[in-house]
């Protein structure tokens, strides 16, 4: 299987010398590099009854590095599998049009908060429509700065329930089975939204 340091020991120079990287970029890369190789040492185990030798190369413990976070990962899932409750979930995603991504690089902070608020706030005003569920849901969002061929692609993936609780807090309102809100609805508003914060956002030369 090809693991992200295998496309930085081949292709990293090549890419260090013809694109301009931040310090912080260029650290992430040599540690990802350098994770888990001689490079970042380590220690040996011996077996006493056989004498097998194991080398054990330490790890870069950086928090971009697919091999250091695999398993705090891991933890984080079975975490919020313990925040479950016994009903339907929707996957959500919300992105932008790649054109935009030059703006998102260059104004991490600001447009990845915009994203956040244009997500959410779409999520929580629409659950409450009557029309659609009227409640109060509950999500989680997570945000992805790449797509799975590694190239620029921010966006927030939400897990939604499928229901939540009525206005007054005193009843279960499920919504539709295997339905939540229609596509062209979300995607609306959150357009929308988006917009209305990114232009705030330059207006007041946040950006």
């Amino acid at each position: 299987m090809v693991e992200v340091a295998d496309i930085l020991n081949q292709y990293g120079e090549e890419y260090r010398q013809n694109h301009k990287l931040s310090s912080t970029e260029l650290k992430v890369m040599n540690a990802i590099q350098a994770c888990r190789t001689s490079k970042l040492g380590g220690h040996v185990d011996i077996c006493e009854d056989c004498g097998h030798l194991r080398i054990s190369y330490n790890s870069c413990r950086n928090r971009h590095c697919p091999k250091c976070q695999s398993l705090a990962k891991e933890r984080w899932l079975e975490d919020r599998k313990k925040d479950l409750i016994p009903i339907q979930y929707f996957h959500v995603v919300f992105t932008v049009p790649n054109i935009l991504n030059n703006l998102m690089l260059n104004n991490k902070k600001e447009m990845y908060s915009i994203l956040f608020k244009a997500s959410s706030e779409t999520l929580i005003e629409l659950s409450e429509d009557t029309k659609y569920i009227g409640a109060e849901i509950g999500f989680i969002s997570v945000l992805h700065t790449w797509g799975q061929n590694l190239m620029d692609h921010p966006h927030i993936h939400s897990i939604v329930t499928g229901g939540g609780l009525s206005m007054d807090k005193k009843r279960w309102i499920t919504s539709r089975d295997g339905f939540f809100i229609p596509i062209k609805v979300i995607s609306a508003v959150f357009k929308g939204k988006f917009l209305y914060y990114l232009k705030e956002s330059y207006y007041r030369k946040k950006i």
